[in-house]
C-alpha cells in the first residue's frame, strides 16, 4: 500500500486529490496539511511514501518543507512531488535541487497523477533527466553561481563521465552505447554514483552534474 500525504492550502484541491486517489486499491491518503509546518509535523509523526506538495502555502511554503524533509535522515523514504499551477514556476528548479523527486501541474490528467504517485513511490524520478535538464537550463535561479568541483571528489574518472552523460539526459542504454558498455554495467555505474553522492534519484544526479560544472546550460 502506497501511503500519501497531501499538502495544499486550498481545501478543494486536497479534496479532489483525495477523491481521486481513494479510488485506487494500492493507494491510501493518510493525512492532509494546509501549511508547510503542518506537513512536517504530519510526516515526522507518521512517515509516508509520497507527498503531493503545493509550493505556495503559509507558515512554511512547499520549498522550505521539501528542504526539511530532504535534510532529515528519518524521512529518507519520503518522496516529494511538487504540484504547481505553472509548468515553469520559478520555484520548481529550486524545489528539485532541494530534494523533490519531480513535479506536476495542477491540471494534470487523473491517470497521470496516479501514475506519478506509483512511479515516485517505487523510488524513481517522476521527471525524465532530459526534462529536468531543460528545466534547470531555463531557470538559472536554481543553480549555484559557480561550479563546485568538490562535489565530485568521491567519483572515479569513469563515474564522472557517466554522471556527465546522465546530466545531458541520456538513459542507461544510451550511456552504454556511448561508452561501449553493457547496459548492466552502465546501470551499475549509475547506482554507485547515486550511492556515493547520497542522491535520492536520477533527478538529483542531473542537478549535481550542473552544480559541479560537468554540464553547462546549452550543452548537447
Amino acid at each position: 500500500m502506497i501511503r500519501v500525504a497531501l499538502a495544499d492550502d486550498q481545501v478543494l484541491v486536497r479534496a479532489g486529490f483525495r477523491a481521486l486517489l481513494a479510488a485506487e486499491d494500492d493507494v491510501e491518503v493518510v493525512g492532509e496539511a494546509s501549511t508547510g509546518a503542518e506537513l512536517l509535523e504530519l510526516v515526522r509523526r507518521d512517515p509516508v511514501d509520497v507527498v503531493l506538495m503545493d509550493i505556495r502555502m503559509p507558515d512554511g511554503d512547499g520549498l522550505w518543507a521539501t528542504e526539511q524533509i530532504a535534510a532529515d535522515p528519518r524521512l529518507a523514504g519520503v518522496h516529494v512531488v511538487i504540484v504547481t499551477t505553472f509548468e515553469l514556476d520559478e520555484y520548481v528548479a529550486r524545489a528539485v535541487r532541494a530534494g523533490a523527486s519531480g513535479f506536476l501541474v495542477k491540471d494534470t490528467e487523473p491517470v497521470d497523477l496516479i501514475r506519478a504517485v506509483r512511479v515516485v513511490a517505487s523510488g524513481e524520478a517522476l521527471l525524465s533527466p532530459g526534462v529536468t535538464k531543460r528545466l534547470l537550463e531555463r531557470m538559472s535561479i536554481g543553480l549555484r553561481d559557480a561550479p563546485d568541483e568538490a562535489l565530485l571528489a568521491a567519483l572515479t574518472d569513469r563515474e564522472r563521465e557517466v554522471l556527465r552523460l546522465v546530466g545531458l539526459g541520456l538513459t542507461n542504454d544510451e550511456i552504454a552505447e556511448r561508452l561501449v558498455l553493457s547496459p548492466l554495467t552502465a546501470k551499475t555505474h549509475v547506482s554507485r554514483i547515486m550511492s556515493k553522492l547520497a542522491a535520492r534519484d536520477r533527478v538529483h544526479l542531473v542537478v549535481v552534474a550542473y552544480e559541479s560544472g560537468l554540464v553547462a546550460p546549452g550543452w548537447q
